[in-house]
């Protein structure tokens, strides 16, 4: 009698194990001046997971969502990491800024959780990231080539400044693009660091005026970016604005108004035209969000993981790895998969123009 009421009870703790939900997370700046990146990885995230569980789940299990908010913030990062250690997430598809993915990213590798950042792009994430880290969005040594090149080709012989943020995203992108730049023979007239979350860049924006700056490349986020041309355009400069994925949001046209018109900035080739995309982008609208900026980034992060842990017919951190590494993956962003550092094998970077209160393709 007792070995039937244990077999019993053991069928029913196996049916529930079986049965039980997978936890996933995204992570980001759900608030604070770059929330708007939050929320496009929310709303990513949030129809991914339903489109997945409407479609059966990952392997027959139901997935459960937790959102993380680090503000960009490092430490905030770090504790974001921890708190989604204990509730046992299976896949980060986060964070946002450089400066937190990579901090919070060893907390992930220490406690067997996949991190696949949508837009992350620091070299380092994945240079030192180890098994574990990847990224569905491309690397700032990329997107630096790609704008160096293009500032040695349209402003040889004139006057180029690099300013950034003095974060590890902001940073590294100026660093990398005036590398690039200068590769290809060209002389940066001007190199500055501002601090992020000021309101007046006036000082800035007069000495670039005094040096007479042609173009200046922005290695930062939206925000500043917006109140640097505005006030560029307040003092009569006509200089030419260049960025870049951190521009990819309505609210810097919010901030920048007519001033904003022909901003030149880099980002991968946007998912929103893929035609395989076309019925998830649809169902965006129809639900009254643009997937514009990394909605569809951090809806391919997850689509990728869930692929992998049904290839691999587990969600263990050592199967699901192993999956990411050998397999390709049909997701919004295209046919993707990832080489051995963890970064996208996808097309890299191209040029965007702000035109109307609308970005699209450079012509």
């Amino acid at each position: 009698m007792l070995k039937t009421v244990y077999a019993a009870a053991a069928a029913v703790l196996f049916a529930g194990a079986a049965h039980a939900d997978i936890t996933i997370a995204t992570a980001g700046p759900m608030t604070g001046q770059y929330a708007s990146f939050g929320a496009q990885m929310k709303a990513g995230a949030e129809m991914a997971v339903a489109d997945i569980n409407a479609a059966g789940g990952v392997l027959g299990q139901k997935l459960v969502l937790e959102i993380g908010d680090d503000a960009c913030d490092p430490k905030q990062a770090v504790a974001v990491a921890n708190q989604m250690v204990n509730k046992g997430v299976k896949l980060m598809a986060g964070h946002f800024c450089s400066g937190s993915s990579i901090p919070a990213g060893s907390v992930y590798r220490e406690e067997g959780i996949v991190q696949i950042s949508p837009a992350s792009t620091n070299p380092k994430l994945t240079d030192e990231g180890g098994p574990g880290t990847y990224r569905v969005c491309g690397r700032d040594d990329q997107q630096g080539q790609v704008a160096g090149a293009y500032l040695a080709s349209k402003y040889a012989g004139k006057n180029v400044a690099v300013v950034h943020d003095k974060t590890a995203y902001g940073k590294g992108l100026a660093d990398e693009t005036k590398a690039a730049f200068e590769a290809k023979g060209g002389k940066t007239a001007l190199y500055e660091a501002y601090t992020a979350g000021e309101k007046d860049y006036s000082a800035l924006v007069t000495k670039l005026k005094q040096a007479k700056i042609d173009a200046l490349y922005v290695g930062g986020y939206h925000t500043e970016a917006g109140l640097i041309v505005r006030q560029m355009r307040e003092q009569g400069m006509s200089t030419q604005l260049i960025s870049g994925d951190a521009l990819v949001t309505q609210e810097y046209w919010a901030i920048t108004g007519d001033a904003g018109e022909g901003t030149l900035m880099t980002f991968s080739p946007d998912p929103r035209k893929n035609p395989d995309a076309a019925p998830v982008v649809k169902k965006f609208r129809d639900a009254g969000i643009e997937p514009e900026g990394y909605v569809l980034y951090t809806y391919g992060a997850i689509q990728a993981w869930a692929q992998a842990a049904n290839a691999a017919g587990s969600a263990d951190f050592k199967k699901v790895i192993g999956a990411l590494n050998a397999g390709k993956f049909n997701t919004v962003l295209g046919d993707i998969g990832f080489d051995k550092k963890g970064d996208v094998t996808a097309p890299g970077y191209v040029f965007y123009s702000w035109n109307k209160g609308n970005y699209d393709y450079a012509k």
